[in-house]
C-alpha cells in the first residue's frame, strides 16, 4: 500500500527541506523524497563546505600577513588534504543536523529518486532498482540545479572540472583555469589562489562579476590583479586539449587567440535545471526556458503539483528557494502569504574581498528614469576596516532623489555579506535615506559605512 501524506517534497535542499519543516510545524504529514544526501548541493556541495574551504584560506592569508599587525609566524604551510578534510567535515555535521530537525518535526524520509506518476502521486526509486509509491493531497517539486557544461568544456571530472570536484582535488592544481566569474567562479578563484595555485579567470563578458554594479566589478578586477590572479574579460573559451598531461586551454579574446597551458580547468559558467524524468511532460507541467511556470505561490498548471527553488524563474540562490518554501507550504496550508518581492533579494559573494549587493545598480536606476542621488563611502575613511588591515573596497548606496526611496545598495569589503541584511530589512519597511541617516550606527564598525554613504548621498557625510 502506498505511503500516505498531505505533502511530499521532492528534494531536501535549502528549498525543500525549509517547506518541509514549515509545513509540519503548520500541521501537515510530510514525506520527503531525496536521492542523496539532506541539505542538497547548499548543504553538502555547495554554500556551507565553499565557505569551510575559503575560510581556511582566509586563515593562511592571515598568518602570511603576520607582519602587518606585528606578529611573527615562522614555517606557514598546510595540507591540503585536511583542509578539503575540514570542508567535508562541517558539511556532513549541517547535513546531519537537517536529519535531526525531520526527527524533531516528524518529518518521514523516503530514500530514492522521485518521478509524478499522476497529480497527487509520487513513484520512487530505490538505490536498488525497487519501486515504492507515496501519495499526498499536495507535492513540491524542488529538484535544484547541477553544473552548466559548455559546449568547449565537457566536464571528464579529472581535468575539466564542475564545481563539486572543485571541493574535493586530491591535491592543489599547480595551475588552474577558471572560466566564468560570478559567485562560483570568483570564490574558487581566491581560494585556489591564496592557496598557491597560478589562476586565470576566464568572463565572456566585458568584466567580472557582471551582475554586480559596475563600480564593484572594477574594485574586484583590482583585488584579484592585487593576488596575481589574470583576469580576461570579453574572452571565450573555445577548446581544451586535454591529450597530454595536463591541458591546452584556447582563449578567444579581443587581441586575439591565445593558449594557456593549466592541470585543471573549473567550469563555473553557471547551472542548469534537474527537470529530467520528473513526470513534468507526461502530465503537462508547462516549462519555459528550463524553468517550471508557476504563480505567485509557486503552483503549476496542474493543480495540487507545486515547484519552487532554482527550478522555477528567479535568481538561484538558496535563501530564495527557503523563502519560496514557506510562502508556497503557508498557501497549502490555508494561510494568506504575501508574494515574495524579487526585487530586493540580496547577493552575496564570499571571496576576498566579499561582495554584497540588493536592488538595482546605478546603471539600472538610471535606465528606469529615476533621477538618483548617489552615496558611496570608502574603507579606506573606516576607522575599524583600517585596525583591521582590510582597507580595500566600499560601500555604495543610491537613492531616489523624488520620494527618498532606497533604490540599491553595492558593497565590496571584508565582512560585507553580514551587512548587506540592514538595507534589505531597511528597503522592507521602506525606510528613507534620511532615516538612516538618523539612525545612530555603532562606532568603530564595517556597518557605520551604509550610514556614512547615505549622508555622502545627500551631501552630509562627516568622515570624507
Amino acid at each position: 500500500m502506498a505511503l500516505q501524506y498531505d505533502l511530499v517534497v521532492i528534494g531536501s535542499g535549502p528549498g525543500g527541506y525549509v517547506a518541509a519543516i514549515r509545513a509540519s510545524q503548520l500541521g501537515l504529514k510530510v514525506g520527503v523524497v531525496e536521492r542523496e544526501s539532506l541539505g542538497g548541493i547548499c548543504l553538502n556541495w555547495g554554500c556551507i563546505p565553499t565557505k569551510a574551504l575559503l575560510k581556511s584560506a582566509q586563515v593562511f592569508e592571515y598568518l602570511n600577513h603576520a607582519g602587518d599587525y606585528g606578529l611573527k609566524a615562522e614555517g606557514v604551510g598546510y595540507d591540503f588534504g585536511a583542509v578539503i578534510q575540514r570542508s567535508r567535515g562541517v558539511a556532513d555535521g549541517m547535513s546531519k543536523g537537517i536529519n535531526f530537525l525531520f526527527k524533531k518535526n516528524k518529518i518521514d524520509v523516503v530514500s530514492g529518486t522521485g518521478k509524478l506518476l499522476a497529480p497527487g502521486k509520487v513513484e520512487v526509486t530505490k538505490a536498488d532498482g525497487g519501486k515504492e509509491t507515496v501519495e499526498a493531497k499536495s507535492i513540491i517539486l524542488a529538484t535544484g540545479a547541477r553544473s552548466r557544461e559548455l559546449p568547449a568544456l565537457p566536464i571528464d571530472g579529472k581535468k575539466i572540472i564542475g564545481y563539486r570536484q572543485a571541493m574535493v582535488l586530491p591535491a592543489l592544481p599547480k595551475r588552474l583555469v577558471v572560466v566564468g566569474s560570478g559567485a562560483i567562479g570568483v570564490e574558487f578563484a581566491y581560494f585556489y589562489r591564496t592557496m598557491g595555485s597560478e589562476v586565470t579567470v576566464v568572463e565572456y563578458l566585458p568584466r567580472i562579476v557582471p551582475v554586480e554594479d559596475e563600480e564593484v566589478s572594477r574594485q574586484m578586477e583590482k583585488s584579484f590583479k592585487k593576488i596575481g590572479v589574470n583576469v580576461l574579460t570579453s574572452a571565450e573559451v573555445t577548446k581544451v586539449d586535454t591529450a597530454g598531461e595536463g591541458c591546452n586551454v584556447t582563449i578567444k579574446t579581443a587581441k586575439g587567440e591565445q593558449q594557456i597551458a593549466c592541470d585543471v580547468v573549473l567550469s563555473a559558467a553557471g547551472v542548469v535545471t534537474n527537470l529530467e524524468n520528473l513526470g513534468l511532460e507526461e502530465l503537462g507541467i508547462k516549462v519555459e526556458k528550463g524553468r517550471v511556470l508557476v504563480d505567485d505561490f509557486y503552483q503549476t498548471n496542474v493543480p495540487g503539483i507545486f515547484a519552487i527553488g532554482d527550478i522555477v524563474p528567479g535568481p538561484a540562490l538558496a535563501h530564495v528557494a527557503s523563502a519560496e518554501g514557506i510562502i508556497c507550504v503557508e498557501k497549502i496550508a490555508g494561510h494568506h502569504p504575501e508574494p515574495l518581492n524579487y526585487q530586493n533579494i540580496p547577493g552575496c559573494t564570499y571571496a576576498s574581498p566579499e561582495i554584497a549587493s540588493v536592488g538595482l545598480t546605478e546603471e539600472e536606476a538610471k535606465k528606469q528614469g529615476y533621477d538618483i542621488l548617489v552615496g558611496k563611502f570608502p574603507f579606506s575613511a573606516s576607522g575599524k576596516a583600517s585596525a583591521g588591515g582590510v582597507k580595500d573596497g566600499f560601500v555604495k548606496v543610491i537613492f531616489d532623489k523624488k520620494y527618498g526611496e532606497w533604490l540599491g545598495a553595492h558593497m565590496i569589503g571584508s565582512n560585507v555579506t553580514e551587512m548587506i541584511a540592514e538595507v534589505v530589512v531597511a528597503r522592507k519597511l521602506e525606510t528613507t535615506g534620511h532615516e538612516i541617516i538618523k539612525a545612530v550606527h555603532p562606532h568603530p564598525t564595517m556597518s557605520e559605512a551604509v550610514m556614512e554613504a547615505a549622508a555622502a548621498a545627500y551631501g552630509e557625510v562627516i568622515h570624507l
